[in-house]
Formats: C-alpha cells, structure tokens, sequence
C-alpha cells in the first residue's frame, strides 16, 4: 500500500512538474517591443502586418513616435526602422506551421498629431483616432474605425468595413463585400464604392462638397439636417428608391440630370440652395433617403 501511495506521489509530482514547464515555456514565448524613435515636422508611419492582430495608432504633442508591440508566441517577430522621418514597422512570419493563435499580435503606436500613415493588415482591426495627416489603411478581413481624423483618408477592404466617426477632409473607400458607415462627418469630397456592402451616411453635407456614394446590392442610405443645401441624384437599374424626404426635396434646378437608359430609375432633386452634389446609385439594392428630425 506505501509502495503505490508513494507511486502516485511521483507521478503528481512529475504531472505538476510538467504543467508548471508548459506554462514557463508559453510565457516565455509571449513578447513585448517597445522602441521610441525622434521624429521632426509631418513624419511617416508604414506598417505591414502579416498576423492576426489590433492595429492602433493615437496622436500626443510629443515629437517621437512610440511603437508597441505584443505578440503571442515566437513563431513571428517585429522589424522596426527609422529611415529619416519615416518609421517601417513590419511583422514577420517565422515559422509557417504555425497555428492561427500563435500569429495573434498587436501594435499601438503613439504618434504626433501631423503625421501620415500607411497601413496594412490582413485580419486585425485597425483604429486610428486624432491624427492629422493623409492615410491609406488596406485590409482583408479587419474591420477600421476611425474617429476624429483628417486629411486624404483613402481605405481599401475585401470583405470588412468602415466606421468613420468625426472625419474631415477627403475619403476614398473602395471594398468588395465591406460596409462603409460615416458618422458626423466634416468631409468636402466622399467617393464611397462596395460590390455587396451598405453604406450609411448620417451627417451634414459641406457646401460645394462633392459626395458619390454606390453599391452593388446593398443599401444607400443618406440622413440630412434641415441646414443642408445639395443638389441630388438617386438612381437604380433594379432596386429600389425609398424617398422619405419627398416633401422637403423640389425638382432639380441646376444641373439637369438625365438617366443614363430607359432601364434606370430614381429621382433627381434639390434641398435648399443646392449648393453641394450628391449621387447615390446602386444596380439591384436600395437608396433610402430621410431627413433627421
């Protein structure tokens, strides 16, 4: 009876043992990179990232950029570059058996409020907030959430979306299956491109401001305020056009609109002066135009 008392002894031990190796071995293999680089006037931000992770870059009034990044295993590594004004930043595969949870990083980034960013991923969200400076953010399956930005915004997506929330200057947003929703803008130029998405924009439309917005099977979905002043055009090959604004709209006195084909339909019209253009189309889903209260 002492002899396999004694047994099982050992063999928890050793059990234990082995559980307490594994967990050495595993936090040993989660890693932390912190590097801080001296940048002057409107430096440049290029990012590249190959894992499944959280891209997030936020502005301060220090003249340095400061990149932080976490990764999960050593099957990856971070290169991290100053070249003059300019910062690369690049994640790198190491081993190509790794497992998806292996390859899960993330990297936040504290830049100067003037700085230009061009951003890669394939899966992480990038989330970009109050910087100012032109942007290309691109990604495959990452969702982008911006707030508070401006500048030349251009995003380009497969199949994820766009949150832009207090956005200013001009955006370019071109996706195949992605959605595209626009907050409380400050925009003077939108150029708004999805095959299967929707897009929503709710906000106020800047005089002389250009805004084109279209989707292939999703819904167009545009909210305006009672100060705006555009001139409009809404039209479809397939769907539908849900006008919920007809009694503020009047016919179109400007440009004089025509549709394309017989096999078109929709509605051109005027709010207030007509002082910005707006286009809504889409080829077999819905144009929904509303008026906030």
């Amino acid at each position: 009876m002492g002899t396999r008392l004694m047994g099982c002894s050992v063999t928890l031990i050793l059990a234990a043992a082995a559980a307490l190796s594994s967990g050495v071995t595993a936090s040993a293999a989660a890693q932390r990179t912190e590097k801080h680089f001296t940048v002057n006037g409107r430096p440049v931000v290029a990012i590249q990232n190959v894992a499944d992770g959280r891209i997030e870059v936020r502005s301060s009034k220090n003249p340095e950029i400061v990149a932080v990044a976490n990764q999960n295993s050593n099957k990856i590594s971070f290169d991290m570059e100053q070249v003059g004004d300019r910062v690369d930043v690049t994640a790198n595969i190491l081993d190509a058996s790794a497992q998806p949870q292996e390859l899960q990083t993330s990297l936040l980034l504290t830049v100067p409020e003037e700085t230009e960013l061009q951003l890669k991923t394939e899966n992480g969200m990038i989330y970009v907030e109050q910087v100012r400076g032109d942007m290309t953010l691109e990604s495959v399956a990452g969702d982008i959430h911006l707030k508070d930005v401006s500048g030349y915004i251009i995003v380009k997506t497969t199949g994820s979306s766009l949150v832009c929330t207090q956005c200013a200057g001009k955006l370019d947003f071109n996706s195949v299956g992605g959605s595209a929703q626009i907050l409380q803008p400050a925009l003077t130029n939108v150029n708004l491109r999805t095959t299967t998405g929707n897009i929503l924009f709710d906000g106020d439309f800047i005089r002389t401001g250009l805004y084109s917005m279209r989707s292939g099977k999703g819904v167009v979905e545009v909210r305006f305020s009672g100060n705006d002043s555009f001139d409009l055009s809404a039209k479809t090959n397939m769907g539908t056009v849900d006008n919920q604004a007809a009694a503020f709209l009047k016919p179109d006195s400007h440009s004089k609109w025509r549709f394309p084909s017989k096999f078109t339909h929709g509605f051109i019209g005027t709010f207030g002066a007509g002082l910005a253009k707006v286009e809504l189309s889409t080829f077999s889903g819905t144009i929904r135009i509303l008026k906030r209260d």
